[in-house]
């Protein structure tokens, strides 16, 4: 018969892995967004050649940089210490 010891630490396990899994869900949304966010910026919608140019590699890095650092600021605000969605 398990122990209330094995029980609690079973049930702490469970919480961890759900934990892990909702931070996961939450980088690749954060991530999705970021991504969509950019590209729909700086990407020119007629697409003449098979890679970014010059400009467009220029504005997509400062793209993610305010990105990064605006949901930064933002987790800062808000206490969470991890950037908002």
């Amino acid at each position: 018969m398990a122990s209330p010891n094995d029980m609690q630490s079973a049930m702490d396990k469970e919480q961890i892995f759900g934990m892990a899994e909702k931070e996961m869900e939450y980088r690749v949304e954060l991530f999705n967004k970021l991504t969509q966010s950019c590209f729909n910026k700086c990407v020119d919608k007629r697409y003449k050649e098979s890679e970014l140019n010059m400009g467009e590699n220029s504005c997509i890095d400062r793209c993610v940089s305010k990105y990064w650092h605006v949901t930064n600021l933002v987790g800062q605000l808000l206490g969470s210490g991890r950037p908002p969605m």
